[in-house]
């Protein structure tokens, strides 16, 4: 897959993703240096457990002071294994690198850690009480494609089609492509938390954020375009 992305002097330089990229790069390996039984204990201690964020039996305001509530932004950084690692990365600079040169940094940065962090509130509350940590940054990433989508409506994504014994290239709009992929996320939000070890109402939670996100933040687009 490959997006095409207009040529356009840039007015600053994207340091945004290539931090994000890093800082996922660092903490994997550094995750994976440790002892198993080392590197479970923090998966458990620094990823999002449902069952730790709200007690429903306690105040409200009481717990907004809870350090539980932390792992909704440190459980971004962490991830399994080196495949759910890549995965998330490809979308993270394919979908962010655009999506930064129009945000800005920063305005990239907020959209990247608030939408991770909703995203990651709303897969704990659909799995209250599991004990089970939720890991990664993809509800974070589904919000860089919101924005995309939001951003780059017209967007024409290439793919390679295999055709028989010929491999075929087409465009097909990017608004159509995740479409169908916010569809899926839909569907596999129904076969339970099981399915695949993946929490899918963070991925359509991050996607809505990310799509409001930009629409709110057109107006200081285009301020800053001009300036």
């Amino acid at each position: 897959m490959f997006v095409h992305v207009e040529t356009r002097q840039r007015t600053q330089p994207q340091w945004a993703t290539v931090l994000l990229v890093v800082a996922c790069v660092v903490s994997f390996v550094t995750f994976a240096l440790l002892p198993a039984p080392q590197r479970i204990s923090l998966w458990l201690e620094w990823g999002t457990v449902p069952a730790n964020i709200f007690d429903a039996n306690e105040p409200i305001l009481q717990q907004l002071h809870d350090p539980a509530l932390l792992r909704l932004f440190t459980a971004l950084f962490i991830h399994l294994a080196w495949l759910h690692l890549l995965g998330n990365l490809l979308f993270l600079v394919i979908f962010g690198l655009p999506a930064e040169r129009a945000l800005g940094p920063l305005r990239f940065l907020a959209l990247f850690l608030v939408g991770g962090i909703l995203a990651n509130l709303v897969g704990a509350i659909s799995l209250a009480g599991v004990r089970s940590p939720i890991i990664g940054c993809s509800g974070a990433v589904s919000a860089i494609l919101g924005a995309y989508i939001a951003l780059f409506p017209r967007t024409r994504l290439g793919l390679v089609l295999p055709l028989g014994l010929y491999l075929e290239f087409v465009r097909v709009p990017a608004f159509l492509l995740i479409g169908i992929w916010v569809l899926l996320q839909l569907l596999f939000s129904y076969a339970g938390p099981s399915y695949g070890l993946v929490v899918w109402w963070t991925h359509i939670a991050g996607f809505l954020f990310g799509i409001v996100f930009a629409l709110l933040s057109r107006p200081a687009i285009a301020r800053r375009l001009r300036g």
